[in-house]
């Protein structure tokens, strides 16, 4: 984990022109650190992940090109408005 020191965010602080007060300072550098913290493990698996994806291999199957019949699938689907699916609405709108 990632340490941060109370002088690093008092300066932090004052280049971002916060005052801060005194309690607030420790839950500051806990949080600070949780945060760096998060964002080093996001890191390591971006690394792992653009990695893999160099080396274009699928451990699961081969890929493979498949031409479907949009209207064959439609006409299984149990609502539809030309060649839409109809879903629920999931967004209001405001």
């Amino acid at each position: 984990m990632t340490k941060i020191s109370r002088e690093e965010v008092l300066k932090i602080a004052a280049m971002s022109n916060i005052a801060l007060h005194e309690d607030e300072i420790e839950p500051l550098i806990q949080q600070l650190e949780q945060v760096l913290s998060y964002a080093a493990r996001v890191a390591e698996a971006e690394e792992c992940l653009s990695h893999d994806a160099h080396r274009n291999v699928n451990v699961f199957r081969e890929d493979v090109v498949e031409c479907a019949n949009a209207q064959a699938i439609l006409l299984r689907a149990p609502e539809r408005e030309g060649d839409y699916f109809v879903v629920p609405r999931i967004i209001e709108n405001s």
